[in-house]
């Protein structure tokens, strides 16, 4: 029998500012918190001290940074995040930053637990690994962000740009549990655009026992919270897709366990 009803899915409506769009507790989260920045040029954005990770994803426009150790420095421009690789500002906990924005801004917010003090650090394009996973029907670039590489407590984080008529996370995989060296136990948020207006795709959310079976239709500004599960999802036939990917967990690692029924597809 499935469990309460849980909201999965969230909608930005782009606004001026900050707007918090997932927190612990919301769809059995317990780790991240997830928000997004807007900001037109000249206008600031104050990340106040707390004792979380915070890692600031410029997903377009251009900005100064400081605070947290960090002299003021540029980060951006960012015009194409299907073309381009992203900028990252890491706020260490108790940690602050400004954002002043250069050119009219998205920024994501994405937060964790920890209580790694240290300088803020800025992971720039050039610092962005980018692989190329799947096969035809299940393509996608992976750029990877924050990754094991780079001294975090929870945060480890990517963005994915998938072809039309593609699907990701496919085979359908899940991280749920840590079982090194084959699975670690991370929850996960993606944050969807699309390369036109009326882009979609389609999202599946499910456990092996279908405590969880959810299949939700993504749109531009979506946000799906993954608390546990397999969750693979397609793009419709002449949209790209791009998402950023969060996810938080003790063991960070780019591990995960395939569905065993959709294995075969990946084999040979």
């Amino acid at each position: 029998m499935k469990g309460p009803m849980m909201n999965y899915r969230v909608v930005w409506k782009p606004t001026a500012g900050f707007t918090s769009l997932a927190k612990p507790g919301d769809a059995g989260m317990k780790h991240l918190s997830f928000g997004m920045v807007a900001l037109a040029a000249g206008q600031k954005y104050g990340l106040p001290q707390s004792d979380q990770e915070t890692a600031l994803v410029l997903l377009k426009g251009a900005a100064l940074v400081s605070g947290g150790g960090l002299d003021l420095q540029a980060i951006g421009p960012r015009a194409d995040f299907f073309a381009e690789k992203p900028w990252t500002v890491l706020v260490r906990a108790q940690g602050e930053c400004e954002v002043e924005a250069t050119a009219d801004c998205e920024i994501a917010v994405c937060q964790a637990p920890s209580t790694r003090a240290g300088q803020t650090l800025v992971i720039s394009p050039e610092n962005v690994k980018e692989i190329s996973l799947g096969k035809p029907g299940f393509q996608r670039r992976a750029l990877m962000i924050l990754t094991e590489e780079v001294p975090a407590d929870y945060l480890f984080i990517g963005e994915a740009i998938v072809p039309p008529a593609n699907w990701a996370s496919f085979p359908p995989h899940r991280h749920d549990v840590d079982e090194l060296p084959d699975e670690v136990d991370m929850e996960e948020i993606y944050y969807f655009r699309f390369d036109r207006p009326h882009g979609f795709g389609i999202q599946k959310i499910y456990t092996d026992n279908r405590s969880i079976d959810e299949t939700l239709t993504v749109e531009d500004h979506h946000t799906v919270l993954i608390p546990e599960g397999y969750h693979p999802v397609c793009t419709a036939p002449g949209y790209s897709m791009y998402y950023l990917w969060v996810m938080a967990g003790k063991n960070r690692r780019f591990l995960s366990r395939q569905d065993p029924d959709h294995r075969w597809v990946a084999q040979g």
